[in-house]
C-alpha cells in the first residue's frame, strides 16, 4: 500500500495530477474564507458557536456541500451546488425532452452542446439564488437560521443597498462558475472526479473540527454533561468502521448479470461467442434520494411554521412541530419519501427497453430469457428489487446521525461522519479517486491499490485480475482518508 502511494510520486504524469489537484483544491478552500464586501461573518460564526449542534434542514445540508462558505458568507458561499442542481434539471429534461434525447446521442458535439445549455442555466440558477440569499439574510436571517437574532448577535449586512444586493449576486455567481472552472481542470489536467472532489472536499473539512469537540468530549470528567469514557470511545470507533464497511460493500455491490453474446461471421474474421455480464448496481440512484426528500419534507414544515406563528392557529403549529427533526412521524415520512424517489430516480435514468434493444442489436442475450421485451421485462424485474435493497440501505445511513444524537447525546457534528449523506458522497468520491490512480499505475506497469490475485483459464494460463475486497480493502480506504484529513487540517489551520 504504502509503495503504491511512493509510485504516484515516481511517475512523472501522475505526480503532476495530484499535484495539480491539490493545488486548485486548495485555491478552491482558500475563496471559502474570503467573505463578500459589505458582509459581516461574525454574528453568524457567534449564533453557530451559540448553538449544541448545527442540525437540519437543507440550509444545514447547503452549508455542509458547500464546505462552511454559506455560514462564512464567502464568495463560494452558493457552492458547486447551482451547478449540479443544473445538471439534475437537464438529465430530467433529456428523459422527457425528445431535442435534449436526440443530444445525448450525438456523440462528443452533443454532450457538448448539452454542456454548453448546462452552464448557461448554471448562471441563471446563481442569479436567482444569491439574490433571494442576499435579501433573506438582509430582511430574514431568522428565517434561514432557526434561532438566529439580530437584536443579539448584530447585523450580517453592513450596508443594505441595491448595489449591494447586485453586486453581491454578481460575485456569488462568478464564485459558482469559479469552482466549475477548477473542477473541470481537475478532471482534465488533475486526477479526475473534479466536480465531486470539489464536494468530497468540502465535507471532509469539517473533519479537523469534528475530530477537536471528539478530544474534548472524551476529556470532560466523568459524569458531566457530555462526557464519554474510554469504553464509549471504543464503541465509536467499531461502529466507525462498520458504517464506512458497509457503505463500501454496498456502493460497490452490483448484481451482474450474464450475457452470451451470439457468434457471427463477418469477412473472415469471427465475432462473438464470448460470455460477459450486465452489471446491475444496487444502490443505482446514489445519494439523490436523500437529497430530495430532505428538500421536500422542509417546505411543508416551514410553511405550517409561518402560517401557525402569524394565525396562532394549534394546528399549523403542531404540524410544523411533527414535521421536525426527533418526530417519529418524520422519519416515517422521510423514509418512505427516500425509497419513492430511489425508485423515481432509477425510472428515469435506467431503460430496460433501451439496454434490451441495445443487447438485440449486438447479438447479446441472457440465458434463458428470450430477447426483446422478455429481456425488458426481466431487467425491470431485477431493478426493482435491487432499488428496494439500496433505498433501505439510504434510509438506514440518514437515520443513523439523528439516532447517535437524540438516543445517545452524540454532537451532531461528530455523528454526521457515522453516517448521513456527507459520508456516502465522502466514501463514492474517495473510491471513484482511488480508482482513477489505479488506472495511472496500471497504464505504467506499477502495482496499484487494489488487491490482485491469480487465477487460471482453461488454458492454464494463469494471468493477474484485479479484484476490489470490500472489507480487504477497508484500511486502504482509511489511508486514503487519512491523507484528505491531514489536507483538510492544513487548509483548516492556515483558515
Amino acid at each position: 500500500m504504502f509503495s503504491a502511494f511512493a509510485n504516484c510520486f515516481r511517475i512523472k504524469e501522475l505526480r503532476n495530477r495530484v499535484l495539480i489537484t491539490l493545488a486548485l483544491l486548495f485555491v478552491a478552500r482558500v475563496g471559502v474564507n474570503i467573505p463578500l464586501p459589505g458582509l459581516d461573518p461574525l454574528p453568524l460564526k457567534n449564533f453557530m458557536m451559540s448553538k449544541a449542534a448545527a442540525s437540519g434542514g437543507v440550509m444545514g445540508l447547503y452549508n455542509m456541500f458547500t464546505g462552511g462558505a454559506l455560514l462564512k458568507g464567502a464568495i463560494f458561499g452558493l457552492g458547486i451546488m447551482p451547478y449540479i442542481s443544473a445538471s439534475i434539471i437537464m438529465q430530467l429534461l433529456g428523459a422527457i425532452s425528445p431535442a435534449l434525447a436526440r443530444m445525448q446521442h450525438e456523440g462528443e458535439s452533443g454532450r457538448q452542446r448539452i454542456a454548453q445549455y448546462t452552464r448557461y442555466l448554471t448562471v441563471l440558477i446563481c442569479l436567482i439564488q444569491g439574490f433571494l440569499l442576499i435579501v433573506a439574510l438582509s430582511n430574514y436571517p431568522d428565517k434561514i437560521f432557526y434561532g438566529f437574532s439580530q437584536s443579539q448577535f448584530g447585523d450580517i449586512i453592513i450596508k443594505n443597498s441595491t448595489g449591494f444586493l447586485v453586486t453581491s449576486a454578481i460575485f456569488l455567481t462568478a464564485g459558482t462558475l469559479i469552482l466549475v472552472w477548477i473542477g473541470d481542470q481537475i478532471s482534465q489536467m488533475g486526477i479526475g472526479n473534479g466536480i465531486s472532489l470539489l464536494i468530497a472536499a468540502g465535507i471532509l473539512s469539517s473533519m479537523p473540527g469534528a475530530m477537536v469537540q471528539a478530544i474534548r468530549m472524551f476529556r470532560a470528567p466523568i459524569g458531566t454533561a457530555g462526557s464519554f469514557g474510554m469504553w464509549h470511545g471504543m464503541l465509536m470507533l467499531i461502529l466507525l468502521l462498520g458504517v464506512v464497511a458497509l457503505m463500501i460493500s454496498v456502493t460497490q455491490a452490483d448484481r451482474r448479470i450474464p450475457v452470451q453474446y451470439v457468434s457471427r461471421v463477418v469477412g473472415r474474421k469471427m465475432y462473438g461467442g464470448q460470455s460477459s455480464y450486465l452489471p446491475l448496481k444496487i444502490n443505482y440512484s446514489g445519494v439523490m434520494p436523500v437529497i430530495f426528500a430532505s428538500a421536500i419534507l422542509l417546505f411543508p414544515q416551514q410553511i405550517f411554521a409561518y402560517i401557525g406563528a402569524a394565525s396562532g392557529i394549534r394546528f399549523f403549529q403542531r404540524a410544523a412541530v411533527v414535521l421536525t427533526h426527533g418526530s417519529m412521524v418524520y422519519y416515517i415520512l422521510y423514509g418512505l419519501l427516500i425509497l419513492c424517489f430511489s425508485y423515481f430516480w432509477v425510472a428515469m435514468m435506467f431503460r430496460p427497453a433501451q439496454v434490451a434493444d441495445d443487447l438485440k442489436k449486438n447479438g447479446g442475450y441472457i440465458p434463458g430469457v428470450r430477447p426483446g421485451d422478455a429481456t425488458a421485462k426481466f431487467l425491470d424485474f431485477v431493478m426493482t428489487r435491487l432499488t428496494l435493497a439500496g433505498s433501505v440501505f439510504l434510509t438506514l445511513i440518514a437515520l443513523l446521525p439523528d439516532l447517535l444524537y437524540f438516543f445517545f447525546g452524540i454532537p451532531y457534528s461528530i455523528a454526521l461522519f457515522f453516517g448521513g449523506t456527507g459520508t456516502l458522497i465522502a466514501v463514492g468520491v474517495v473510491l471513484d479517486t482511488m480508482k482513477q490512480i489505479e488506472g495511472h499505475l496500471l497504464q505504467k506497469n506499477y502495482d496499484g491499490f487494489l488487491k490482485k490475485i491469480k487465477t487460471r483459464t482453461n488454458s492454464r494460463i494463469s494471468k493477474s485480475i484485479v479484484s476490489f475486497d470490500d472489507f480487504k480493502n477497508l484500511k486502504i480506504f482509511l489511508a486514503v482518508l487519512a491523507a484528505l484529513f491531514l489536507f483538510g487540517i492544513i487548509v483548516w489551520l492556515i483558515s
